[in-house]
């Protein structure tokens, strides 16, 4: 049994399930992390696909009541009916987007230098939102208006998914961060914070899941050539994913419970500032050669 593997998956698995549905993005802290653990060949770019569907079975499990809710009366409830399409609006615009780009986007910006200065400018937009937020709350107060006649996912109209959705395309560039693209996007668009909040959980699950298989599909000669040796690839490589997947959706399900109860009272701003000092970090440590990132 490699040792050195199976740590490699916890800290992935760690890293996945923890970043996947806040503001941080998943997707550059996993790209940062598995270069510098040197695991960013093409086995362990599979590795972090596959473990990335363990944080999307935390979301099912969590909301795994009104997704089978939703499923059951498809066919016969106007409310599951609507919760539907707006999951559909709002997930096409990234697939349209990430089938025509994906390729180019990957080529040039799947790398830590461009991820830590996504962070960056990710974090400087998290502020203005909240400033933008703050300023709207002082004026509705001192006024007799009222927020907003949306409190809850199933208040959304097919425009408002739609807006998350092409928020959600920004989160194509690496270090943007999914989470925080509809979140915050959706506030920039009027939604409340626990609704934009718990529309992208649920985007989550159709948007990575179909990203998780296509992926898949393209590392199908990579998953083929473990077993080409009889299987003794597999013999560590399998049981490396399992606990990388296993860890994954246990910290995903802890981070989608704190992160409920986290929105309710406070705002984003604590994550602006992890993502900028993070991204500057990274960015000192490869200007100085403290690091060596790969290209």
């Amino acid at each position: 049994m490699d040792i050195y593997l199976l740590l490699k998956a916890v800290i992935l698995g760690l890293v996945e399930g923890f970043t996947e549905f806040l503001p941080i993005s998943s997707t550059g802290h996993l790209i940062l992390v598995s270069d510098m653990l040197n695991f960013n060949d093409e086995k362990g770019k599979a590795f972090v696909v596959i473990i990335q569907f363990g944080a999307i079975l935390a979301v099912c499990w969590e909301y795994r009541q009104r997704l089978v809710s939703v499923l059951s009366g498809l066919f016969t409830r106007r409310q599951s009916q609507r919760f539907a399409i707006n999951i559909t609006v709002a997930t096409i615009p990234a697939i349209v987007l990430a089938l025509l780009l994906g390729k180019y986007i990957k080529a040039a910006l799947f790398s830590p230098v461009p991820v830590a200065a996504a962070f960056i400018v990710g974090g400087l937009i998290i502020f203005w939102v909240e400033s933008r937020q703050k300023k709207i709350t002082v004026q509705l107060s001192d006024s007799v208006l009222t927020r907003t006649s949306i409190q809850s996912v199933d208040d959304l109209r097919w425009q408002d998914a739609l807006k998350v959705g092409l928020a959600q395309c920004v989160a194509l560039i690496p270090g943007t961060s999914r989470s925080g693209a509809t979140i915050i996007g959706g506030m920039m668009f009027g939604l409340p914070r626990h609704v934009a909040t718990e529309f992208s959980f649920f985007l989550a699950v159709p948007v990575i899941s179909g990203a998780t298989v296509y992926e898949l599909f393209k590392l199908r000669d990579v998953l083929g050539d473990l077993g080409s040796d009889g299987g003794a690839s597999w013999s560590t490589f399998g049981p490396a994913l399992g606990i990388g997947f296993a860890v994954s959706f246990v910290s995903a399900f802890v981070c989608i419970r704190w992160l409920i109860r986290y929105v309710a009272t406070h705002d984003f701003t604590m994550f602006a500032w992890y993502r900028i000092i993070f991204g500057l970090i990274v960015l000192l440590t490869a200007w100085t050669g403290t690091v060596q990132w790969s290209n």
